[in-house]
C-alpha cells in the first residue's frame, strides 16, 4: 500500500492526474505498477489500476506489447475454471490469476471490471468510495446506471444495430479451431 500511495502522490505532485496509485503483487513481489495519468495524456482510461494491469501483464507475457517481435498466437497459460463457477468454458487463459492488487482508493467501475477480467485473486484498497466522492471523484452513479436496462441509461444505447454484420466476427471466432479462450 505504501508503494501504491507513493505513486498516487507522485501523480498529484507532477500534475499527471488524480490521486490514485496501484501495484500488483505475485508471490510477495511487485510485478506491476500504475498511477493515474489522465491529465498527462488526455486519455480518460489511463487509471492506476489499468496501467498496473498492463505493466504486470507485459512482464508475465513478453508478447503482450504489440510491435517488436510479436507474432501469431499466444503463450498465455490455460487454467481450468474454478469449482462452482458459472463460466460455460471449461478453461481460460490464466491472466493475472495468483496475483493481488493494492490500490490507495476504491476502484471505479471500469477498473473493477478490468480487475475481474484479469482474474486477480484479491483486491486491497485503502480509501472508500465515500472518501473518494468527498474529493470530487464520484463513481456511484455509474454503479447505479449499470444496473438499469439499456433504454434507461444516462447514455443513449441502441441495441442490435446492424447485428448480422457484427455477428460475422463471432462466427469467425467460433470457426477458429485453435481459439484460445480468455
Amino acid at each position: 500500500m505504501e508503494e501504491a500511495t507513493r505513486l498516487a502522490i507522485e501523480s498529484v505532485e507532477k500534475g499527471w492526474g488524480g490521486p490514485f496509485g496501484a501495484v500488483i503483487v505475485k508471490d510477495g513481489e511487485i510485478i506491476g505498477r500504475g498511477q493515474n495519468r489522465v491529465l498527462l495524456t488526455g486519455i480518460p482510461v489511463y487509471h492506476a489500476e489499468i496501467t498496473a494491469i498492463m505493466d504486470a501483464s507485459a512482464r508475465l507475457n513478453p508478447k503482450a506489447l504489440l510491435g517488436s517481435d510479436y507474432g501469431a498466437g499466444t503463450i498465455l497459460e490455460m487454467i481450468p475454471r474454478p469449482a462452482g463457477s458459472p463460466d460455460p468454458v471449461p478453461e481460460r487463459a490464466k491472466m493475472l490469476s495468483g496475483c493481488e492488487i493494492y490500490i490507495n482508493g476504491a476502484p471505479c467501475p471500469m477498473c473493477m471490471s478490468a480487475i475481474y477480467w484479469s482474474r486477480i485473486d484479491h483486491v486491497y484498497f485503502a480509501a472508500s468510495l465515500k472518501d473518494t466522492s468527498a474529493i470530487g471523484f464520484d463513481d456511484a452513479f455509474q454503479y447505479e446506471d449499470f444496473a438499469k436496462p439499456w433504454a434507461d441509461r444516462r447514455i443513449a444505447v441502441t441495441e442490435n444495430f446492424e447485428r448480422d454484420t457484427g455477428l460475422k466476427a463471432y462466427a469467425a471466432w467460433m470457426n477458429k479451431t485453435d481459439r484460445h479462450p480468455y
